[in-house]
C-alpha cells in the first residue's frame, strides 16, 4: 500500500479468512438458535443431488466451528438416510 508516509504492507491478521466471523457468530448464538440454523441448513443442503457439492460446503461449516459443521454434517446424513 502506498500512502504520503511511505510504502508498507499490510499486516496479516489471524482473522483475515473467510470463515472467522461466521464462527464468531455461530459461537454468539443461543443453543435454540444454533439447532434452527443447523436444521434449516441441513433441509436445504439434503436436498442437494450432488455429494461432491456437499462435501465441499460442509468442509466450509467445519471451517467456521468444528461443533457446526459436525451438526450440520449429522443433520445432513440424517435427512439423507430416509
Amino acid at each position: 500500500m502506498t500512502s504520503p508516509m511511505g510504502t508498507h504492507a499490510t499486516p496479516p491478521h489471524t482473522t483475515d479468512d473467510d470463515f472467522f466471523q461466521a464462527g464468531e457468530l455461530y459461537r454468539l448464538m443461543s443453543a435454540e438458535e444454533t439447532s434452527r440454523l443447523v436444521a434449516n441448513i441441513a433441509g436445504g443442503l439434503s436436498q442437494v443431488s450432488r455429494d461432491d457439492v456437499i462435501e465441499k460446503d460442509l468442509a466450509h461449516f467445519h471451517a467456521a466451528d468444528p461443533e457446526y459443521g459436525r451438526r450440520v454434517e449429522e443433520a445432513v446424513r440424517a435427512l439423507r438416510e430416509d
